[in-house]
């Protein structure tokens, strides 16, 4: 087709990557565009349906070998539009939230990432703790990622209503091996913090095909290091009672007001393992059974330090009152912890790729808490003694697993005008979390008495079908409807003093999908996109744990909480003007009964966090995205995007917050302009160098948008950040490789203050 010519072209995208030329990028082959519509034709394990009508972007292996410092799977991600991930330090196992254009860091459910259509998204929460399982991929052995945006496809839940990311792992079609190492430190200056934090990573990989036979083994090793995560604060009152001492740092709140710089806790030291074996066996040239086995192991250390110094004695200060010969101090706790987990993935995959009138598949998986131990220390009193007894948190046991039927019929064959996937798929969530009080040798210490627990499960059945049909030489359109039934049951939570058990609750929902697309010129396609989507419950919002640990804070989960209920839509255009390919998407989003956590504080003093509904969040936006090769000069490739997105609160019958009212304020999380850009120069075969620039505005923290102030422990400030990159290919086996992450070392927070000026360095052996 004409059309087709004029899409060859590009950087990242699938709009616009998926565009580009198998011999510039080294694209796989099993995806094509027909009408601006994405068709999949591969036979490897994805979570892909055939026909995905709805704005797309890619990055491939390639690309993020020569323009990203990639220590984790979640870089992949850093230069897409209108995504941003939550990482806050080289491997970041816990809080890493991927946000897309309207939803925030605070809403990890409101996406859905897989890897070989395997499940990494954990909807067993909607916190920063619930960030997707990115160890149980590494950056070596992804061959490419899709990113498709909003929930136009029938084939995934209400999830991904915010983006679906679908990694694709290698699998050799030859014998090959790999080796890295690499390494990578900042210099860290905030407060009376003043060091240097890094670490190293080492990958080793072999892989081949052997007659019908495929195997892929990848073992990785990353030890590191992390700035401190918390910041102990105080705030000041007039008086000079309690210990002199030097050391307190004067800073302000979110909201302006003085709250002083006491020490730090969180710094974390995690050593984390990664093995994976995928094999793969031809039953015929048709059909291809496969078989994946994650395993991540990793222990963790999260350490404080004091600021403090008794100005007499020199002598480190960790609880008591203090002052600072102007002001007192009462000293909050200095906490350390400790982390063991292990945690195992399987996904099996039995699928058929004859391209005829019928194809199918079978795919289960399974993610599970094989071990998950965290261990907490009560209130430090010195350098190496504890006031209080500690707690140890067990959520081993804790998972999900997924099965999925999947089939594609072509009533007229490859070429006819309809082609419908359908499919059945079944999920189902399990929450155990038991906190058990332990002595004042926490590290050691077995568990002595019941502080908390908190339980539950979910599961959903659903049917979906959607049908691609070419009406006519220059209009194709996507038609889904899905129909899910959920369930939530099992739920109990429990303190030392008391328990509830909760009644079983069922749902059924449907969620209609259309889009539509038509080539308007050779030059200029047209789309348009809409679709419902239920993001329902999860367990941990509706059976989440009751903390009676402090007299005047309460959390209270909801377990008839109601799902949220979203109208998405999107409209784009996309222009080749000969070098590169011009997006330009406006999308508008209408979310009844949003989920999220509001602190409410009382007459008496008392304050509550209560997890509820939000009655309407509006949002509305634009984003622009341009990608091309050969820009001006050979060998010069340039990506782009910029995103401007109104979201704020419409309606909220919920608690008020006593700071003032939510209503007409942002959405939190979500900056109302973000943008990123990226040059690639290939100097030759063996040399390329990059340098790429990402750019966030303000964003605030809290529903009432009271943190005004950004630059702040718990504050979300704005950002501009360059990162640059250098590779060099010594021989056909050796590469070396450099880079500089936040070259103008901007300091910038989303909760926590994240990495400054971080070098890196990289050593690779391929052999093929």
């Amino acid at each position: 087709m004409e059309q087709d010519k004029h899409l060859r072209r590009g950087f990242f995208g699938a709009s616009l990557a998926l565009a580009l030329s198998s011999a510039a990028m080294g694209q796989d082959a099993s995806q094509t565009k027909e009408l601006g519509v994405v068709v999949v034709t591969s036979g490897h394990p994805s979570s892909l349906p055939t026909h995905i009508p709805t704005t797309m972007e890619s990055v491939t292996a390639k690309q993020i070998a020569e323009t990203i410092n990639a220590t984790d799977s979640e870089d992949a991600l850093k230069y897409l539009p209108s995504l941003s991930v939550r990482k806050r330090y080289i491997g970041d196992y816990n809080h890493a939230v991927l946000a897309s254009r309207a939803s925030g860091a605070n809403n990890p459910a409101r996406s859905a990432v897989y890897a070989d259509g395997i499940l990494l998204s954990n909807y067993l929460g909607n916190s920063a703790t619930n960030a997707p399982r990115w160890g149980l991929v590494t950056p070596e052995e992804i061959e490419r990622v899709d990113v498709m945006y909003g929930p136009f496809s029938a084939a995934y839940p209400g999830n991904s209503v915010g983006a679906v990311v679908d990694y694709v792992t290698r699998m050799p079609t030859a014998f090959e091996a790999h080796m890295k190492v690499s390494a990578f430190n900042q210099h860290f200056d905030a407060y009376n913090t003043n060091s240097h934090f890094g670490g190293a990573n080492a990958s080793v990989t072999l892989g081949s095909k052997v007659g019908d036979w495929s195997y892929w083994f990848n073992v990785n090793r990353l030890d590191s290091s992390g700035q401190p995560m918390v910041f102990v604060r105080a705030t000041p009152t007039t008086g000079v009672t309690g210990t002199r001492v030097n050391g307190i740092v004067s800073a302000l709140s979110t909201t302006g007001t003085a709250l002083d710089v006491l020490g730090t806790t969180t710094q974390y030291h995690t050593v984390q393992d990664h093995a994976k074996l995928k094999l793969a066996y031809d039953l015929s040239s048709t059909l291809r059974a496969s078989y994946t086995l994650g395993y991540w192991q990793n222990t963790s250390n999260g350490s404080p330090a004091t600021y403090l110094r008794d100005a007499s004695t020199g002598a480190a200060v960790y609880t008591g009152t203090v002052n600072n010969g102007v002001n007192a101090y009462s000293v909050p706790a200095f906490t350390a912890s400790q982390e063991a987990l292990t945690h195992v993935m399987h996904g099996l995959s039995l699928k058929s790729n004859t391209q005829g009138v019928f194809d199918w598949e079978m795919k289960a998986s399974l993610y599970n808490y094989q071990t998950d131990l965290n261990r907490a220390s009560g209130t430090q009193s010195s350098d190496t003694t504890y006031s209080s007894a500690g707690k140890i948190t067990d959520q081993s046991g804790t998972g999900w697993n997924n099965l999925a039927l999947k089939g594609t019929w072509r009533p007229e064959g490859v070429k006819g005008t309809h082609v419908v996937d359908f499919g059945l798929q079944q999920d189902h969530y399990t929450l155990k979390t038991l906190t058990q009080n332990t002595g004042i040798n926490w590290e050691a210490a077995a568990p002595a008495s019941l502080a908390s627990k908190a339980g539950g499960k979910t599961e959903m059945q659903s049917l979906y079908a959607q049908d691609a049909w070419r009406f006519a030489p220059l209009w194709k359109t996507v038609l889904g409807l899905r129909a899910e039934d959920w369930k939530a049951h099992s739920g109990d939570v429990a303190t030392a003093t008391s328990s509830s058990s909760y009644a079983s609750r069922q749902e059924t929902h449907f969620s209609p999908k259309a889009a539509i697309s038509h080539q308007w010129a050779p030059d200029l396609l047209l789309k348009a996109s809409t679709g419902r989507s239920l993001r329902m419950p999860t367990t941990q919002e509706m059976y989440g744990n009751t903390s009676l640990s402090g007299s005047t804070t309460t959390f209270l989960n909801d377990p008839n909480l109601r799902p949220e209920r979203s109208w998405t839509s999107e409209l784009t255009a996309e222009k080749d003007s000969g070098s590169g390919l011009w997006r330009v998407t406006a999308f508008f989003e209408n979310t009844r009964d949003a989920i999220y956590s509001q602190t409410n504080t009382f007459s008496d003093g008392s304050s509550r966090t209560f997890v509820q509904n939000i009655k309407r969040i509006e949002s509305s936006g634009l984003e622009v995205a341009y990608a091309g090769n050969d820009v001006l000069t050979r060998g010069l490739d340039l990506l782009g995007s910029v995103t401007y997105v109104d979201s704020r609160i419409k309606e909220n019958d919920g608690y008020v917050v006593s700071a003032g009212d939510t209503i007409n304020q942002y959405q939190p999380r979500v900056p109302a302009w973000r943008g990123n850009v990226l040059a690639n120069y290939r100097w030759d075969d063996t040399l390329s160098t990059s340098i790429g620039a990402r750019y966030s505005g303000h964003q605030f923290g809290s529903l009432n948008n009271a943190d005004s102030n950004g630059y702040s422990y718990t504050g979300v400030s704005k950002f501009f950040v360059v990162d640059a990159r250098a590779v060099y290919k010594v021989d056909r086996q050796w590469t070396v490789a450099g880079g500089i992450d936040n070259l103008n070392n901007y300091k910038y927070w989303n909760y926590h203050l994240y990495p400054m000026r971080t070098f890196f360095a990289e050593l690779k052996y391929d052999l093929t």
